[in-house]
């Protein structure tokens, strides 16, 4: 070989080192490991920028710190050392710690002496086709996973509908393993109830390479049954005939059967339909996917009674037989469930001791097994049971199982619904206290039977009861007693009235009963029953009462065609009956009927009064019997009308008491007398005191002390100026602000008089309890002063209880000289009636004070 050649062949060669250094990653290593040389590809394969990084680094630096601590490891460099050479595909790491992979050959280079002088590898970068074979492998795993450990139901099949292949998901969901179930009809296995035109509308569909999705009850090997969503596909050679089929199945038991059901249900209970018709669709729709049970629901009211609800293919006297049985823990399957309140399932009602007391009823009927399962509601009490009865000795399977889980919430909701409708109606309804039916309910009920009396021409009555103090229950035992009190007497009238009479609560203490068919005698028996119902001994805040009531009596049609106007004139009559005494009734008639309007008419008139200034005082003269001189004189409230003319007293102040006005009276009485008094004193008249009438419901005004200390000091008077009058029947006035107020009112320095004193509930032990500094002895004594014995040592007794508790004694009513001189004779103080002076109005009064210096008679 000439030299030219040999240079040619040099420069060749060294054109093909340099193509190879730049096509693949060359590194050169030490017969210990260490890196000597690396092309500029081996080091950015590795991540590294320059030699001199890594130059003298031992080989394994390079390897997975696993495997560079391997006994592979050790093995492939010792294979290298005794020259021989190495190739495959290897994991390396990067410089920044990532996996990166190498397809290399190492070749040992050996020196003279065949001595392993270094390592020369040459390698090219493999990761990108590492990674897509591990893709590749891993999509591969993974549909296999799917074929196998998928919870649905793969079925491959050939053109003749013979199964070849079935996944693990179908053994495991239907019991059937390949070998079983390969060459069977898939249709003939899994739903033998279908129909041959079915089938042949099945295949025909997959013939024509159409996909067929169905949902359908499926049962597997051992009769369990599945609601199945199954999707077949077809698989179609080129001339489009069938060669395969794959179906796969999904478990869609419970899904399906809460949609259906819900669907079905929550649409009745949208569309308002009653209980018994949504839960006898609950019953026909489980009867409808589960044809070989019967279903029952019952529910359990709040004593723990059940009553039959739906039972569709029940026959009704069975279901009638359970009306009203108590539940308890052998009370068949369903007492027992709901007493338990967990489920029971009875496998052979024959011999099983829960049925004994009913096997009678159920075993005639052809049913050998029964499983109950509680219906929880939403507080978690036992509402209801929903029951399924076998025609054999059985036990529920699952599938029965989620029918009934999907059902039992449906049941407890439509209960829950149910009560929460009848809880709202009540509230709207219904008197909360009592549970009677409300105004709204009431009138509602009485305008029907109203309708009915008219329409069949029978009479009826209307009946306004009120009971006789309930205010002083309610003040003197508390609301809670008084409370009691009204459902007492709610359950009398329930227990009195007829079936087809109404009884209701107007409010407070007013009750209403409605009496169809009742004429005016019938009536009056009515009222005398329910009365003595009412007056039946009944302990309410630790205290044994006898209630009594007041009832007022209407009559359709004579009193009125419509219950307003009826209820209105019992109203009047109920009121016209309390005037005559407690626990009296009285019927309404027309005389009443004008009262009524006058009284309504007076009432109106009244309030104008008090508003416009249409009311005055007269003061009557009080007279010191020892001097002669005048002791105070009594403000006495006079009207007098523009129309109605002079209004009595005895007239307008009850009427003010009946509707609420007596306050105002007070109030208005009290300031213009203060003032009146303050205007004589001015005008340099002199008036010792004035007193005032108060009623005992001015005193429940826990204000009034201070409204009493701002009029005085408005007027510059003292508070021994003015005396509050008050009659006997504070003693008995038990609201709780009435003594407190009056004892306020007497530390002030305003002096407290009893008015009428002896006619009522006179008591020393009462006395006692009273801040009063005056008697007033009732003018009924002394009018009989002349010419009754026992007046006169009724007069001389209140005289002498003056004495000894030092009260002055003021008698009222004097009209005659023999009465003065028996009254003065006995010690009386102080005396005021006509023999002195009527009560005058201010400008009179200063008159007669004028004309007068000494006022004995003489």
């Amino acid at each position: 070989m000439t030299d030219q050649d040999l240079a040619s062949l040099r420069t060749g060669g060294a054109a093909l080192l340099r193509a190879l250094d730049r096509a693949v990653a060359i590194a050169e290593f030490a017969p210990d490991g260490r890196l000597l040389h690396a092309n500029t590809n081996y080091l950015a394969i590795l991540g590294y920028e320059d030699l001199a990084a890594v130059r003298g680094r031992p080989h394994s630096l390079f390897c997975p710190p696993e495997y560079a601590a391997s006994a592979d490891y050790q093995a492939l460099w010792a294979r290298l050392l005794k020259g021989e050479a190495f190739s495959g595909c290897a994991e390396r790491r990067r410089a920044d710690g990532r996996p990166t992979w190498l397809e290399a050959t190492y070749a040992p280079v050996c020196d003279g002496d065949g001595r392993v002088a270094r390592i020369v590898k040459i390698a090219t970068d493999v990761s990108a086709r590492i990674c897509e074979e591990a893709r590749a492998h891993e999509h591969t795993r993974r549909l296999s996973l799917v074929a196998d450990a998928t919870d649905n139901a793969v079925i491959i099949g050939d053109g003749q509908w013979r199964i070849l292949y079935v996944n693990a998901g179908f053994t495991r969901m239907f019991g059937w393993t390949l070998e079983e179930a390969a060459g069977r009809a898939p249709i003939a296995l899994l739903a033998p109830q279908m129909s041959a035109a079915f089938t042949e509308a099945f295949r025909a569909a997959l013939q024509a390479g159409q996909p067929v999705r169905r949902e359908e009850i499926v049962q597997g090997r051992d009769g369990q049954r599945y609601w199945a969503s199954v999707l077949t596909n077809p698989v179609m050679a080129a001339d489009g005939t069938l060669l395969n089929t794959v179906s796969v199945l999904t478990d869609i038991t419970r899904a399906k059967m809460h949609e259906v059901l819900q669907h079905r249900v929550l649409e009745a209970m949208a569309r308002e339909q009653p209980l018994a018709d949504v839960l006898d669709l609950v019953c026909r729709e489980v009867e409808r996917i589960a044809p070989e049970i019967c279903a029952s629901i019952l529910e359990v009211d709040d004593e723990g009674r059940l009553h039959p609800l739906a039972a569709p293919s029940l026959p009704p006297e069975y279901s009638k037989a359970l009306d009203g049985v108590a539940i308890g823990p052998a009370v068949g399957s369903c007492g027992t469930a709901a007493w338990r309140g967990e489920a029971v399932v009875v496998t052979d009602i024959a011999s099983d001791p829960l049925w004994a007391p009913y096997k009678d009823l159920i075993l005639p009927l052809g049913y050998r097994a029964c499983w109950s399962t509680p219906i929880h509601g939403a507080d978690r009490r036992v509402s209801g049971t929903f029951a399924f009865y076998y025609r054999a000795p059985a036990e529920p399977d699952p599938f029965h199982r989620q029918l009934v889980e999907a059902c039992v919430h449906l049941c407890a909701l439509a209960l829950d619904r149910e009560r929460s409708r009848l809880r709202i109606r009540k509230l709207a309804f219904y008197d909360a206290l009592t549970g009677l039916p409300n105004r709204s309910l009431l009138h509602a009920k009485a305008d029907q039977a109203i309708a009915g009396a008219m329409r069949n021409g029978t009479p009826l009555a209307v009946l306004f009861i009120d009971l006789d103090r309930f205010k002083q229950v309610n003040d003197s035992l508390g609301h809670p007693a008084g409370d009691e009190l009204l459902r007492h007497v709610a359950r009398c009238l329930q227990a009195e009235v007829r079936g087809s009479d109404i009884a209701g609560r107007l409010s407070g203490d007013e009750f209403v009963v409605v009496l169809p068919q009742c004429d005016a005698t019938q009536a009056t028996d009515a009222v005398e029953r329910l009365q003595a119902g009412l007056a039946t001994a009944c302990e309410v805040g630790g205290v044994t009462l006898r209630p009594s009531a007041s009832v007022g009596i209407a009559m359709f049609p004579a009193d009125g065609r419509d219950m307003e106007t009826l209820l209105h004139r019992a109203d009047m009559a109920m009121y016209q009956a309390k005037n005559g005494g407690r626990g009296r009734f009285s019927f309404f008639s027309s005389e009443m009927n004008v009262l009524a309007q006058e009284r309504l008419a007076l009432e109106t008139a009244l309030r104008d009064a008090l508003r416009d200034g249409g009311l005055a005082l007269h003061y009557q003269p009080q007279i010191d019997l020892k001097t002669g001189r005048i002791y105070g004189v009594e403000a006495l409230a006079r009207w007098h009308h523009a129309r109605l003319g002079p209004v009595p007293p005895a007239r307008f102040i009850p009427l003010a008491e009946e509707c609420g006005l007596i306050g105002d009276l007070g109030r208005w009485a009290l300031g213009e007398a203060c003032r009146q008094l303050a205007e004589w004193r001015a005008g340099g008249l002199a008036v010792p005191a004035v007193s005032v009438n108060l009623s005992p419901t001015s005193f429940h005004n826990l204000d009034l002390p201070r409204m009493i200390a701002d009029t005085l000091r408005t007027h510059s008077l003292a508070p021994h100026d003015l005396t509050l009058e008050l009659t006997e029947s504070v003693l008995l006035d038990t609201h709780p602000s009435t003594m407190k107020t009056i004892g306020e009112v007497h530390a002030q320095g305003v002096r407290l008089a009893m008015d009428d004193f002896g006619t009522g509930y006179s008591s020393l032990s009462y006395l006692r309890r009273l801040p009063v500094s005056e008697l007033k002895l009732d003018q009924s004594f002394v009018h009989d002063l002349e010419h009754d014995e026992t007046a006169r040592a009724l007069s001389q007794a209140v005289i002498r209880i003056g004495e000894s508790l030092h009260l002055t004694v003021v008698a009222e009513g004097v009209e005659t000289t023999h009465q003065h001189h028996l009254l003065t004779s006995q010690g009386c103080q102080v005396a005021q009636g006509y023999l002195f002076a009527r009560p005058l109005p201010p400008a009179e009064l200063k008159a007669w004070l004028d004309s007068e210096t000494r006022l004995m008679p003489r």
